[in-house]
């Protein structure tokens, strides 16, 4: 913060939009204005919404209701909205299964049904043993609001933590399940499971664990900086669980640990945002207590630094006491190091994979024995078998191009599992063998779709700073190039995540209805590396907004679409893309799909999980970083009497990641001052930051969705 103070001082209210405009306008659900000005770094920020942010208000609580029954009102009145969930219900109602994870002779996996809103866990004693079902989230509610989060089986195969979730939140409370009896530990409850994932002992008798405090006396946005790794003893009281690592008191600072497979070294990560981390190793063998991850599971000398204080990720895998550490570190798109514990100094690791110049490592594991790498080559996968020295065994073969989930397997176990799909092809499930390369289907899903009228092609265009971009567009294959069809446009662009091509069959009742759906690779993912990622992010945030930008110029320039035609999507980071596009350029759109949002960015870092993001979007408290936030901030860049596209906004009531303050703030101030399109807040209720994890709650979402974004560009097409 700049030595200028913050402080509030009253404000005239915004102008509203011109009254000609107005008589035009939807008569929305009123909404006050509040005078606030803040002063930071000595800039003054009106905030004339500000109230909305107490969601524990009555006030608060009848607004959002006038505005979901608004919004409701005007989604079931549009034509076709019906039909559209009909169609998505034959797409989401489904059979499909995952992947198994063996662990001792059981095999454990998901599976969707037709019949059920949720996925069900089974296991099965060896490959062709009887199915029997683990956890039925489905009967755990009548509302279907009590969720599954995570599951973990220990290496014995013999039990199962697993967190619980209410409203799909990510506050979870973690229990343990006897996989025999199907009976769940009474003793075993373990609250603060945010961030909790169970890494178990060899003897299956405990696991190491991220813990949070559940106490309301620690704000909601502080929780994270008080992360703490702890050991539970099967048995014990939870309370009394050993700290194995302090917590760091920065919520942008994240901690994990990972306990090798035979107990020898626990691997500790301190994660500082998502542009760096440090890692620390302990062998567990030494230091007099049970070791080899025994009863106590926390013996062990104390923390060696593998590395520390670098600005790289490095991500450390743990075989017969060799760890193999992929990292950026000079090599923005990935390499591979082979580190002798007895000698941890960087200087003595040994390059055994070297960075390729036209491929992104993306993922390694160890699986069989050899090193099982993930590259990204232009957005899309490959996948390479090593011998851990580096030498190449042999590269996956895939169907086509299209994005590889896995290989999944063991360390020590020749079987591997791995599945492959595209925009257009439905999710295949493979077996494969690491010694000898035998392949085979394991499952395949069955989509009511026929994907043959459609072609996926990837095209290349420069941003506003010359930067080459590229994006995938699926269309039929007798697209006209005249600017007549209607386009969905899907962008998000941060946190290394990326854009591969997914098969989404949600995506077909826009094709269906003559769409095309094409993906922007923005800057800020990870498609390309740590430098893509780093032009994306803090100061250099402007970038993302800019690529999206002019992914839709070249969809107007190439004749697909023309902006009248044309609709944007995206969620989370992703919905402040949407914010940013339309406040930016609000002439480009005919509407926008915007869930579950950042949208006030000087703000965020004081709601929900929004302190973890200082490293990836900076901070208001720093003058530098706040000139950036401020300046592309889309609250604080609506202008009344703007024609903005139409927009809608959704939000969830449970959401504990990104608060729904921002849509609310957003949706108001885009009312008072748009002379465009319908602005619309739909309010999900029993729903977190996905949604609710029922198929019918994504049947509606959907149709919401689809019948909005194709009122505002023609209408249906077809019945």
């Amino acid at each position: 913060m700049s030595s200028t103070p913050m402080s509030s001082t009253p404000e005239t209210p915004p102008n509203t939009p011109p009254s000609a405009a107005s008589s035009e306008r939807l008569a929305y659900p009123a909404t006050r204005t509040v005078p606030i000005r803040d002063v930071l770094h000595g800039v003054e920020v009106a905030d004339p919404y500000r109230w909305l942010e107490d969601v524990k208000s009555p006030e608060v609580q009848a607004w959002m209701k006038a505005q979901d029954d608004f919004t409701r009102a005007q989604i079931d009145a549009l034509p076709g909205r019906e039909a559209l969930a009909a169609r998505l219900k034959e797409l989401y109602y489904i059979d499909a299964v995952s992947a198994p994870r063996h662990r001792k002779g059981r095999y454990f996996y998901s599976r969707r049904h037709a019949t059920k809103e949720k996925s069900v866990v089974y296991f099965r004693d060896g490959q062709k043993g009887e199915e029997k079902v683990l956890f039925d989230p489905n009967t755990w509610s009548e509302d279907g609001s009590v969720s599954l989060g995570s599951w973990h089986p220990s290496w014995d195969g013999k039990r199962v933590a697993y967190k619980v979730q209410r409203n799909n939140s990510d506050e979870a409370t973690m229990h343990v399940l006897d996989v025999a009896t199907n009976k769940k530990s009474e003793v075993d409850v373990i609250e603060g499971a945010k961030y909790a994932s169970a890494s178990w002992t060899p003897a299956g008798d405990g696991f190491y664990y991220v813990w949070l405090p559940t106490d309301p006396a620690v704000p909601t946005a502080d929780r994270p900086g008080y992360a703490e790794i702890r050991f539970h003893k099967l048995g014990e009281d939870p309370r009394k669980d050993r700290v194995i690592r302090e917590r760091t008191g920065d919520p942008s600072t994240f901690v994990d640990a990972t306990l090798s497979k035979d107990g020898h070294f626990l691997i500790l990560t301190v994660q500082h945002g998502w542009a760096t981390n440090d890692i620390y190793f302990r062998d567990l063998r030494k230091g007099g207590a049970a070791g080899a991850g025994g009863a106590s599971g926390t013996g062990g000398s104390k923390d060696v630094p593998l590395v520390v204080g670098k600005k790289a990720h490095y991500y450390a895998e743990v075989y017969k006491d060799r760890f193999y550490v992929m990292t950026d570190e000079d090599a923005p798109h990935y390499r591979v190091f082979e580190v002798d514990p007895a000698r941890p100094e960087r200087a003595a690791w040994k390059e055994v994979v070297k960075e390729r110049a036209d491929a992104t490592l993306d993922s390694f594991s160890i699986i069989g024995g050899h090193l099982a790498l993930g590259y990204l080559k232009n957005a899309s996968s490959l996948v390479e078998l090593r011998a851990l020295d580096g030498k190449l065994v042999r590269e996956l073969r895939l169907p086509g191009i299209g994005t590889v989930g896995g290989p999944l397997g063991l360390p020590d176990e020749d079987e591997a599992y791995f599945s492959f799909e595209s925009y257009t092809s439905p999710p295949e499930i493979f077996s494969t063998s690491i010694k000898t390369g035998k392949t085979e289907t394991y499952a395949k899903i069955q989509v009511p779709v026929d994907s043959s009228p459609y072609v996926v092609e990837q095209v290349f265009f420069p941003s506003k700073d010359g930067t080459r971009i590229s994006m995938f567009i699926v269309r039929r294959k007798d697209m006209p190039r005249d600017g007549s069809t209607r386009t969905l446009l899907y962008g998000y662009g941060g946190f290394l995540v990326s854009m591969s091509p997914h098969f989404m069959s949600s995506m077909y009742p826009w094709l269906e209805q003559g769409g095309v759906f094409a993906v922007a690779n923005l800057r800020g993912g990870g498609e390309y590396g740590e430098d893509w990622h780093k032009a994306g992010m803090l100061l250099a945030k402007q970038n993302t907004f800019d690529d999206f930008i002019a992914a839709a110029e070249y969809l107007v320039r190439e004749k697909v679409t023309r902006p009248d035609r044309l609709v944007i999507q995206g969620g989370s980071n992703g919905g402040l893309l949407m914010g940013a596009a339309v406040t930016q350029r609000p002439d480009l759109f005919a509407a926008a799909l915007c869930a579950v949002p950042l949208l006030d960015m000087v703000r965020y870092h004081l709601f929900g999980s929004g302190k973890t993001w200082t490293g990836e979007y900076g901070s208001a408290e720093n003058a530098e970083q706040f000139k950036v936030l401020h300046g592309y901030s889309p609250y604080h860049h609506v202008k009344a009497g703007t024609k903005y596209p139409a927009m809608f906004l959704l939000s969830a009531d449970s959401d504990d990641r990104v608060d729904p303050m921002h849509a609310r703030k957003f949706a108001a101030a885009m009312q008072a001052a748009t002379t465009g399109g319908p602005v619309l807040l739909r309010i999900e209720k029993n729903a977190g930051h996905g949604g609710a994890d029922l198929v019918r709650s994504a049947v509606e979402k959907g149709a919401d969705q689809y019948a909005f974004a194709i009122a505002q560009t023609g209408g249906m097409t077809k019945p």
